[in-house]
């Protein structure tokens, strides 16, 4: 099945003051295309939680978000250290964030989590060195 039509966004590395705006994009255009309001909300939650990751761990990346008739998916990766330990990660409340970005208030280690419960789908693929590409799935119907 062919997308109706795909964004994509940069994601820039350490720059709070932008941090938010791919999936603060990609709300607005599932409120202009009419979906169903809890699904807006959990697809903004589950792609601001890996854009922001991107942010702080993945020295930035790019969001690639596909858009079908039932269905959204959003692939979003770096080129940054990946995840040494995805189970541990994974965990709610487990965060290699520095103190810089905890003060921030951000890194307190709810990301990947915060992401899993929300997803329709999700799928992380990491590899120490190599980066990391989170897969999230949304279903609109």
């Amino acid at each position: 099945m062919n997308s109706l039509f795909r964004k994509e966004y940069e994601i820039p590395a350490n720059d709070f003051s932008v941090a938010g705006e791919a999936s603060s994009s990609v709300r607005k255009l599932l409120n202009q295309l009419g979906v169903d309001p809890p699904i807006v909300k959990r697809t903004s939650i589950a792609m601001y939680e890996a854009e922001i990751n991107a942010v702080i761990h993945g020295n930035g990346g790019k969001a690639l978000v596909q858009f079908f008739e039932d269905k959204v998916t959003i692939l979003i990766s770096d080129e940054g250290p990946g995840i040494e330990d995805i189970e541990l990660a994974m965990q709610e409340g487990y965060s290699t964030a520095p103190d810089r970005i905890r003060e921030m208030g951000f890194g307190a280690g709810m990301g990947l989590s915060n992401i899993k419960k929300n997803a329709d789908e999700f799928v992380l693929e990491s590899e120490p060195g190599k980066g990391t590409r989170v897969h999230i799935t949304m279903y609109l119907l």
